[in-house]
């Protein structure tokens, strides 16, 4: 599906799309360089929004979420490419603002503080990160003002964190999250695949594998977290970061059922994250509660 785009670069062109339209509005924020996997969240909030509804998809770098030293100026920008993404997956706006228009005054003075959730895994590495992040959702969505938005499940603690900001801060947003798009071979679909040289791209399979392990082992908090840790214990060209087995909340883990499996390294000088959902069996008596987050070393 093809659609014509509308291209707003300012706010007021964005009103201006926006306006006069009666039915829902499907929201789906990016830093562009777009993938399979931002076709099929296009495509998500078309499900959710229906023919007659509207579709927004924002594409703004935003700085504040980088720290010093990290990759802005490396980040990939193919707009182009992007807006004929954008078109094919069904989008009706496409919003592609300066950063001028989104921070008109310079950095902003009032940012959103993300809570606890944001001083782990992520949050570890990344102290600023998710304050960076939250800040702008928050800003595209009171510019957007859409009623779904649309987050990829790779992202699982930046989509944990916006559900919690529309809940708490009473957005009126209904934050969805899409599952994850894999290559072929289970690599996580990213932005960031591309600085990996082929070398590189087999070992980052370790990170996918990990995980699979992790899920199919079956049982146990214990069994699940051995599983993974075998696999990234016999990888090679990864500098772990962490392994983590979380509530599906990032709360502590359950002793059974739904939960959260989630890694991240770095392969070479790029630095790549996934995660999967993991069904916890009742835990063996002999079996001591396990911690909530666990960090396990591995690779090389």
């Amino acid at each position: 599906m093809t659609t014509t785009l509308v291209r707003a670069e300012s706010r007021a062109d964005l009103r201006g799309a926006l306006a006069g339209h009666g039915g829902r509005v499907g929201f789906v924020p990016t830093m562009g360089a777009l993938h399979d996997g931002h076709a099929a969240l296009i495509r998500r909030a078309r499900d959710e929004v229906g023919p007659e509804g509207l579709v927004v998809v924002s594409i703004f770098v935003n700085p504040l979420q980088f720290a010093p030293g990290e990759d802005l100026d490396r980040y990939p920008r193919t707009l182009d490419a992007d807006l004929a993404a954008c078109a094919e997956a069904g989008a009706d706006v496409v919003f592609v603002p300066p950063v001028d228009e989104v921070y008109p005054g310079g950095e902003p003075q009032v940012t959103v503080d993300p809570g606890p959730l944001a001083a782990i895994l992520e949050g570890a590495s990344r102290p600023t990160h998710f304050a960076g992040v939250l800040t702008v959702v928050a800003k595209l969505f009171g510019l957007v003002r859409p009623d779904v938005a649309v987050f990829g499940e790779k992202d699982y603690q930046q989509l944990a964190l916006v559900r919690r900001m529309a809940t708490d801060l009473c957005l009126g947003v209904e934050v969805i999250g899409a599952e994850t798009v894999r290559e072929p071979d289970g690599l996580a679909r990213s932005s960031r695949n591309r600085f990996l040289d082929p070398a590189q791209r087999r070992h980052a399979l370790a990170l996918s594998e990990a995980l699979f392990a992790g899920r199919n082992a079956g049982g146990s908090a214990d069994a699940a977290l051995s599983a993974a840790v075998d696999v990234l214990d016999a990888a090679e060209g990864i500098e772990l970061d962490y392994l983590a087995l979380t509530a599906t909340d990032l709360g502590d883990v359950p002793a059974s059922g739904p939960a959260r499996l989630l890694v991240a390294a770095r392969v070479g000088s790029t630095r790549l994250i996934d995660n999967i959902a993991v069904d916890l069996g009742p835990a063996p008596a002999t079996t001591s509660p396990h911690p909530s987050h666990t960090n396990a070393a591995g690779g090389s």
